[in-house]
């Protein structure tokens, strides 16, 4: 971390598959994490965790829990919210916001795209809603 090089990309391992893939990062997450190691982290080593724990190793899934619901908390969200309830949302928003569906299905590595409209909670009724609409 010292030559403060933000990668665009990282790899990550699905702990419950032991499935590896690749996420990218938005810009705008590219220049937060780059301020972060700027202003927080200035004398990191490449090779160190990019969030310490007190004890200076990874943190624990516990204490990633902790911060986001105390994030969470600051941004007056009151309901306890942990990183499977970001992963819906992010799936519900991208259906929401046009993504297809087959793309959102591949990025939450879902085996169907039924599994994953139920995943993110939409409904046949809303999917009938939706058709009514089309004028075609």
């Amino acid at each position: 971390m010292k030559d403060k090089r933000v990668v665009e990309r990282l790899e990550l391992r699905e702990k419950k598959t032991g499935k590896g893939r690749m996420i990218v990062f938005s810009p705008k997450t590219c220049r937060l994490i780059k301020r972060y190691l700027e202003e927080e982290r200035a004398n990191a080593n490449n090779n160190e965790p990019l969030f310490l724990s007190q004890k200076g190793g990874p943190i624990s899934r516990q204490h990633a829990y902790y911060i986001l619901n105390q994030a969470a908390r600051y941004a007056g969200i009151t309901e306890r919210i942990g990183t499977h309830s970001l992963r819906k949302t992010f799936g519900y928003f991208a259906y929401k916001q046009g993504t297809d569906l087959a793309m959102i299905q591949k990025l939450l590595n879902h085996s169907s795209q039924a599994e994953t409209l139920r995943y993110i909670g939409i409904t046949q009724e809303q999917m009938d809603q939706a058709m009514m609409k089309l004028d075609l």
